[in-house]
């Protein structure tokens, strides 16, 4: 008996730290997106014509640089340097959103696709956040495939930086709207279940599913029902 209480206990302090990671993740990833509404505002006034023009180092300076601060994100994460980094980050993603936000503002609904693509990013995270989190279902089986899936998501977009065939784009797009969708299950089962008990990282992971989806889908909505001047 005394046995079976402690292990009731142990369990309820477990569920009860759980559930407190999944409420501060759910807590800073709505305050991220404070810098990255004005970095995106920073973003559309900003003349991104090098990377138009050099598309491949455009590409790899954008990569390196938002690696740098993931890294740096990881390396603070137990302090509270961790949450600043978080906040820089987030800021800089906002930036990153120029180029693509200033097409979709060169359209003629281009504000109403933009609204569309926020919209429906916020639709998908909040449907699938509730079904993880409602359900408590492990979804850390899919995490191989998942990861596989990016990585030939990378390679493909890195391919299609040469190749420019706008199919390829929006398959890639696609199936990357599906990929960190699944990712938002994937990451917000990690916490319920104990694999991620760090609220700093644990945000970065949603919030970087969260950013892809809208890019994607903003894409996506460009090409099927962007109206030209």
């Amino acid at each position: 008996m005394q046995y079976q209480n402690q292990f009731a206990t142990t369990t309820d302090v477990i569920v009860t730290e759980q559930n407190k990671v999944l409420r501060n993740t759910y807590m800073m990833l709505a305050l991220t997106m404070i810098p990255t509404l004005i970095g995106a505002f920073i973003g559309t006034s900003i003349n991104f014509s090098f990377m138009h023009e050099h598309p491949v180092m455009g590409a790899l300076l954008m990569f390196g640089a938002m690696m740098g601060l993931l890294f740096t994100v990881s390396a603070l994460r137990n302090s509270v340097w961790g949450v600043v980094a978080l906040l820089g980050f987030t800021l800089v993603a906002g930036v990153f959103l120029g180029p693509i936000l200033q097409v979709a503002l060169h359209l003629k609904n281009g504000a109403q696709l933009i609204g569309m693509a926020a919209g429906g990013t916020g639709l998908i995270f909040f449907s699938l956040a509730t079904i993880a989190t409602v359900t408590k279902k492990d979804f850390s089986f899919m995490g191989k495939f998942l990861f596989i899936g990016v990585i030939l998501l990378v390679v493909a977009s890195l391919a299609n930086i040469f190749f420019a065939i706008p199919a390829l784009s929006l398959t890639i797009s696609a199936i990357a709207v599906l990929i960190f969708s699944a990712y938002i299950l994937f990451d917000i089962s990690q916490i319920i279940h104990g694999g991620e008990t760090n609220y700093v990282m644990a945000t970065m992971t949603l919030y970087l599913d969260i950013y892809n989806i809208f890019v994607n889908l903003l894409s996506l909505l460009m090409a099927f029902s962007g109206e030209k001047d």
